[in-house]
């Protein structure tokens, strides 16, 4: 029986899903996957990958310079949600370190851009298993397996555009449309 493509999912987002299973994929996929989100300013790389994604802008805790990573994100009303998961991997990324010292970023949602504040979800807190449960529906229950992988709590990011942020994006923080 062959399989039906899914009309709303592009062709190389099925591809890279298939390389990537459960598991990050060759190590040149993320790295390619921003690349692109970054070169093409949203126009690809939003959806490329079969899953939403965002560029996280956050200022490095050491250097003082602008870092960026391509995450999967989920909404929680009008937050955005990403995890911390680092592919199952046994250290947090290096960007939740960065939040965790300046907890103000940047986001890229396809060509929108917003200034936005992070809070950092841990187990134990009362939202903890509501955001476990929208990220996983968002990226194929991968988050139960990368929990499966390592013994650190895997945190989730919480964000929420700033009034300047907002106000750039063309949306007030109240939600109403605002002039550009």
């Amino acid at each position: 029986m062959t399989e039906v493509a899914d009309p709303g999912v592009p062709r190389i987002a099925r591809t890279l899903n298939g390389w990537m299973g459960t598991s990050p994929g060759p190590a040149f996929v993320p790295r390619m996957h921003r690349w692109l989100y970054q070169r093409t300013d949203g126009r690809l790389g939003h959806g490329i990958i079969g899953v939403p994604s965002l560029l996280l802008h956050t200022t490095g805790r050491r250097s003082g310079l602008r870092r960026t990573a391509a995450l999967v994100y989920g909404r929680d009303a009008r937050s955005r949600v990403v995890a911390a998961s680092n592919y199952g991997g046994d250290h947090d990324p290096a960007w939740l370190d960065n939040i965790r010292a300046n907890s103000r970023v940047q986001l890229q949602v396809a060509r929108r851009h917003v200034e936005a504040e992070a809070r950092i979800v841990l187990p134990g807190d009362p939202d903890y298993a509501r955001l476990l449960a929208i990220m996983n529906e968002v990226n194929r229950n991968r988050y139960d397996l990368y929990r499966t992988k390592t013994t650190r709590p895997i945190p989730f990011v919480v964000m929420n555009a700033t009034e300047a942020g907002a106000e750039k994006d063309g949306v007030s923080a109240s939600g109403r449309a605002g002039a550009r």
